[in-house]
């Protein structure tokens, strides 16, 4: 039986996030952890398939980093942060400590949240732990998806954290590349939200995480009342 840690601070949201894992995957062992000393001695104790965990606990505002840390050095647990740091700021810190993801809360849906989860859940399960995925693909490869079934693509060696929804739309981009991707089939892989506005968003998300590890990254064209399209490389 799958066991996972909710580490959060804030009651009403743990309850939530314990609700929502257990709700898609009935009978999952959740144990919920509000301080960072608990939830250290836990991770210490237990073994955990996933672990969901916020950035700041109580008066810490980086209790999570040390988390991080902690999981690291005892094992390759896969680590989902939910907070309400700026994913702007945070996503890159929480790519170098190998987090698996980083969702910025009021800014994701329940959906969105499931998605990743269930992905982290197979992922595990799967890998029984194995190496972090910016390991899986070497330097010279350019765009790599889904490697290792660990969900997370790799851009040019490096493992580029997205949220599930931009992985989709990031996948279907690349495998129509020079196609023009209407916004009605971008729809298709959106669970909630499907509108243009939001499609442009998770765009906007995919080219800064890639730009993060690529600055001159350009290759995502707006192609103005139509969609976008994977270009070519500029020469």
């Amino acid at each position: 039986m799958s066991t996972v840690a909710v580490i959060e601070d804030d009651v009403p949201t743990s309850n939530q996030l314990r609700g929502w894992i257990e709700a898609a995957r009935p009978g999952i062992v959740v144990h919920q952890w509000f301080t960072r000393d608990d939830a250290e001695a836990a991770i210490a104790r237990e073994r955990y398939d996933v672990v969901v965990l916020d950035i700041e606990l109580g008066r810490e505002r980086h209790a999570g980093v040390a988390i991080i840390n902690t999981i690291n050095k005892h094992r390759a647990t896969p680590v989902l942060v939910v907070s309400a740091m700026p994913a702007t700021i945070y996503r890159s810190i929480m790519k170098a400590l190998d987090a698996w993801d980083y969702l910025q809360k009021t800014t994701f849906e329940e959906a969105d949240f499931i998605d990743t989860f269930l992905e982290m859940l197979r992922a595990a399960k799967d890998k029984g732990g194995a190496a972090p995925a910016s390991a899986a693909a070497p330097a010279t490869s350019e765009l790599s998806l889904d490697p290792l079934r660990q969900n997370s693509p790799i851009w040019r060696g490096q493992r580029v954290n997205l949220p599930l929804t931009a992985q989709r739309i990031l996948a279907v981009l690349h495998q129509r590349r020079g196609d023009v991707v209407s916004y009605e089939e971008l729809f298709q892989v959106v669970k909630s939200g499907r509108n243009r506005d939001n499609v442009r968003k998770h765009v906007s998300t995919i080219r800064d995480a890639l730009r993060e590890i690529d600055p001159a990254f350009d290759s995502i064209e707006n192609v103005p009342m139509r969609g976008f399209r994977w270009a070519p490389a500029k020469a």
